[in-house]
């Protein structure tokens, strides 16, 4: 029987063996956060008292991963933490959980429930010994196709901050994520669970009317709701993406007063202090940005609320230790397996192919962006800089291209801007250029086609150009007579007659691209003129 609060537990085991002989009385052992149950030379179970409700967080050993050799033949007992008693011959020892012996399992296990136990347990012992997660992680880098039923990247993200954080508050435990399952279908093989809830006792006062009815009213809605207590992403995931449209209007001055600026400010504010802890590249990311704001803001709240006798400027430190050492473990994560398959900075020559080692650590890291988008978890600044940096290198054009179409790869400022500007115009790289600039976001677009000089790229930018000024037009009629701006004029009447409308919407003080002077009606004509000769074979003088 197993006891946790509000219910209680009782484990069913099938025996390897049932010789007689070789049964023994279960021994009960007090490991801080687990009991182990051990029956030498059947199992030994490590049942985590911290988080009973599901047992995939529970290590269930038999066989040799069972034997304790000291212990083999004893009768035991467990008078206080991470101690046993001899009873036979009153010897006395200090019980711990061996590194070395959980690495292995955790390297050997074949089930999910067994690596989901192992990874959590080594977690929690090993969350103060940085080179103890270097294994950890690089069993997590050999292992992300195997698991099934859990995500190994979350587990060790959440797991680790939950972990990390919780000394630093009391009950700070009840309030965090630990586990990023919402649910646990699995079995484990040889044993059975049966939970009963054990009924709390109904309190009586006469002369306090609806007192005790009050309190066991507050008793039981806590028991049941506790799991709803632990902060949840789907507030946070639902706000980011309405605030996401806003953000980008906002950077290409087409916002619309939607949302009040100070709040859109706040959120921002918040994010200052994070952009510079660990960056993988000195960068605005705006989307992220607004990402790790929120966070700030929403779990300051979820705590403020529960937590309120710790005071705001205890749980302001909190969210900023648990927002930095989110973004912390993912920048260890990359340094391990950056340093594990021995990448440099040359993931930005983009005129050389990438190794077989960039294209490990480049699935690595769409699993590391998947498992984020899971989470709606912010990701340290430079993160997709060199994500794509390394997916240009690795991937075929068209793969690149479908990558980019489906959210997988986000082009960012710095990479494109090295792109244009590092890479010759051959053929195969023009088509490379024309790509990413026909996909470049307006803004962006704006910053960095500049950088490739180029007849393709102009075509781009005039498209552009003569695609927002006929948007701001509407459904307005071109009235006013346009004068020319050639001295002879040029005599080709559907570029005239395209020409004119746009120049009557710059006259009415339309311009979508302020910050480049030399964009305008004349500069979309003399494009349009140079492609349409080129064409014809001709030269444009």
């Amino acid at each position: 029987y197993y006891f946790s609060p509000g219910y209680n537990k009782t484990f069913t085991v099938s025996l390897e063996r049932t010789d007689s002989h070789q049964l023994k009385e279960v021994a009960f052992m007090n490991l801080d956060y687990y009991v182990a149950a051990y029956l030498p030379g059947q199992f030994l179970h490590l049942l985590n008292i911290q988080h009973p409700d599901r047992l995939c967080y529970s290590l269930f050993l038999t066989g040799e991963d069972a034997r304790i050799d000291i212990l083999q033949n004893c009768f035991i007992r467990s008078p206080r933490v991470s101690t046993v008693l001899d009873c036979y011959v009153g010897s006395m020892y200090t019980v711990t959980i061996s590194e070395s012996a959980l690495l292995q399992f955790l390297q050997k296990s074949k089930q999910d429930s067994e690596r989901l136990a192992a990874l959590h347990c080594a977690l929690l012992y090993f969350r103060h010994t940085e080179d103890l997660e270097m294994p950890i992680i690089w069993w997590i880098s050999e292992n992300l196709s195997t698991c099934h039923s859990f995500d190994p990247i979350q587990e060790f993200i959440i797991a680790s901050l939950y972990w990390r954080m919780c000394p630093e508050a009391h009950n700070l435990d009840k309030f965090l994520p630990y586990t990023s399952l919402l649910d646990w279908i699995g079995v484990i093989p040889g044993v059975t669970c049966a939970t009963y809830i054990i009924s709390l006792p109904v309190l009586e006062f006469q002369n306090s009317k609806g007192f005790w009815e009050k309190l066991n009213s507050n008793l039981e809605s806590v028991k049941y709701a506790e799991p709803h207590l632990h902060f949840h992403n789907n507030v946070l995931r639902r706000e980011w993406h309405n605030l996401s449209e806003e953000v980008s209007c906002l950077f290409t001055n087409q916002r619309e007063d939607r949302r009040p600026a100070a709040y859109l400010r706040n959120i921002f504010e918040n994010a200052k202090k994070y952009v510079l802890l660990v960056p993988l590249f000195q960068e605005e990311d705006y989307q992220q940005q607004l990402l790790m704001g929120l966070m700030v803001a929403q779990l300051k709240d979820h705590l403020m609320r529960h937590l309120q006798y710790v005071g705001k400027k205890k749980i302001d430190q909190i969210v900023l230790d648990y927002v930095a050492k989110l973004l912390n473990l993912v920048h260890r994560i990359m340094k391990e397996v950056w340093r594990r398959y021995q990448l440099h900075s040359c993931i930005f020559c983009f005129d050389e192919r990438g190794s077989a080692g960039e294209f490990a650590v480049f699935h690595i890291m769409s699993r590391i962006l998947e498992a984020a988008n899971g989470m709606c978890m912010p990701l340290p600044p430079g993160f997709h800089t060199l994500h794509l940096g390394l997916g240009v290198r690795c991937l075929p054009l068209h793969t690149l291209l479908h990558y980019i179409d489906n959210g997988v790869l986000h082009l960012t400022e710095t990479c494109v801007r090295k792109l244009l500007k590092d890479l010759d115009d051959t053929e195969k790289n023009e088509k490379l250029k024309f790509s990413i600039v026909t996909r470049l976001p307006e803004a962006l677009g704006q910053k960095v086609c500049q950088f490739w000089n180029h007849p393709i790229n102009a075509n781009v930018i005039a498209r552009k150009y003569v695609k927002l000024l006929i948007e701001k037009l509407g459904n307005r009629q071109c009235s006013r007579p346009i004068p020319e701006r050639h001295s002879v004029p040029v005599e080709f009447l559907p570029l005239n007659y395209l020409t004119n409308m746009l120049a009557e919407i710059e006259n009415q003080g339309t311009h979508p691209y302020e910050k480049q002077d030399h964009v305008n009606v004349k500069f979309v004509e003399e494009t349009a003129l140079k492609h349409t000769v080129t064409l014809l074979g001709l030269k444009y003088s």
